[in-house]
């Protein structure tokens, strides 16, 4: 494949060439967790109990990592667009010397929060003692989680993007096979518990990194990372930060969501935190081809931008936001079908259920409406606006959900939490449409 295949394959074909691996990997990465939390859930529930209080953490940690890649990728993308190989040389180079610094900052700071951090949440000694001894093994392969993702979003931004697929089955499936064996110490490999979920988790971080470095000694890519290229460069490094900053916050945006509508439905009852809960989690699944196709089409869009390609800028755009609005509009027909079964895949509590399927029938009102933002909060940042996209994220996961939640739940209770929902992504749509554009020109 030549190097300037951005520009010049069919949008259609082309972004669902770059989407398929990466909805593959999505896909892949939300079996590992299921699979994780399964054994895990053997050692004992206090060890599952340690894993649900250090998940936050480790989002947040995920979070930076990634938000800085796609600040990376966006780069590579555009300077490639342009021609500007040197330029985007650079920006890799930096942006992974930069990852590299932030993972010893992950190892330092993360350790050193959670004692305090677990001791918020829970009195038991023995859930404690287990969450210390996890994330400690964990966090010490901060590093190497950040430098894995750099790579990760290096090869997606020349457009690999079945690389990083192969690359993050690598890890998983390294992890699901090494999980048994070092928590239950399986043939000749010793008993670790609790340390040996995080060591799993750890080496299969490893052996993911080490992929990336071998196929990039292998298989020569437009970039090339390099001690010269290391020179300070302030003004790379604030275009790095100013989609990476942004990518971060709108990652851990949904974490603070949650935290606040759980607030606002405990006081109603706990099995509307619970039905919040699978709710979220049947949305992984709902939104992850949507994700998948958003994530093939960052790459495409900033490099078409880069090359002055615009009228191609907006058919990419469109392209992606019909093929996103057709996945939600299914997933829209699904959740207004079959609510009590989806919702009963968690719980068997009649209750739950009967209250669960009006949840998810007034939620999914927003699904086909959010494609409007999704897409555009993907765009913005494959285009290097960071801040525009993080405007976006702030009207979906904060300014506009919750205020409305904490006003309809005092006239409806619970189902003006999940009517807040609907409404958010409406008016969300509209902002992320103005924006758009501004900046797109749609």
């Amino acid at each position: 494949m030549n190097d300037t295949f951005m520009k010049e394959k069919p949008v259609f074909p082309l972004i669902m060439s770059m989407a398929l691996p990466m909805v593959i990997s999505m896909l892949v990465n939300s079996l590992y967790n299921i699979v994780d939390s399964f054994f895990v859930a053997q050692i004992s529930e206090n060890a599952m109990t340690a894993l649900s209080l250090v998940f936050p953490v480790q989002n947040f940690a995920n979070a930076i990592a990634i938000g800085f890649g796609i600040g990376i990728s966006s780069q590579i993308a555009i300077c490639l667009g342009a021609g500007n190989r040197e330029t985007a040389s650079k920006a890799a180079t930096h942006g992974l010397a930069l990852s590299g610094l932030h993972g010893v900052i992950l190892t330092i700071g993360c350790i050193l929060v959670m004692p305090g951090f677990l001791a918020l949440f829970t009195g038991d000694a023995d859930v404690i003692d287990l969450g210390i001894r996890y994330s400690t093994i964990v966090f010490l392969f901060a590093t190497i989680n950040t430098l894995n993702l750099a790579y990760e979003k290096i090869f997606q931004g020349v457009g690999k993007m079945k690389i990083t697929m192969i690359g993050l089955l690598v890890g998983c499936v390294s992890n699901i096979i090494l999980d048994p064996l070092l928590i239950f110490g399986l043939g000749p490999f010793p008993a670790l518990g609790i340390e040996g979920a995080a060591l799993a988790t750890g080496l299969g971080q490893v052996f993911n990194l080490v992929f990336y470095l071998i196929i990039y000694k292998m298989q020569p890519i437009q970039i090339k990372l390099s001690r010269s290229h290391l020179h300070p460069d302030m003004a790379l490094a604030a275009r790095l930060y100013s989609v990476g900053i942004p990518g971060a916050l709108n990652l851990a945006l949904p974490s603070v969501l949650v935290s606040a509508l759980n607030g606002l439905l405990a006081a109603y009852s706990q099995s509307y935190v619970v039905i919040l809960g699978i709710y979220y989690k049947l949305q992984t699944f709902l939104y992850l081809p949507a994700s998948g196709i958003v994530q093939g089409m960052r790459p495409v869009i900033g490099y078409n931008y880069g090359a002055g390609e615009h009228k191609r800028v907006r058919k990419i755009y469109f392209v992606t936001l019909g093929m996103s609005g057709v996945i939600m509009l299914i997933g829209t027909i699904i959740c207004l079908t079959i609510p009590g079964q989806l919702i009963g895949m968690f719980t068997t509590n009649p209750q739950t259920i009967a209250a669960g399927k009006t949840a998810l029938r007034i939620i999914c009102a927003g699904f086909l409406i959010s494609s409007v933002s999704v897409t555009a909060c993907g765009a913005l940042e494959g285009l290097g606006r960071g801040t525009a996209s993080l405007i976006v994220s702030l009207c979906r996961y904060l300014v506009i959900i919750l205020p409305a939640a904490f006003i309809l739940s005092h006239f409806f209770g619970a189902v003006g939490v999940w009517n807040a929902f609907w409404i958010a992504e409406a008016l969300t749509a509209g902002v992320s449409l103005l924006i758009s554009k501004r900046v797109i020109g749609v």
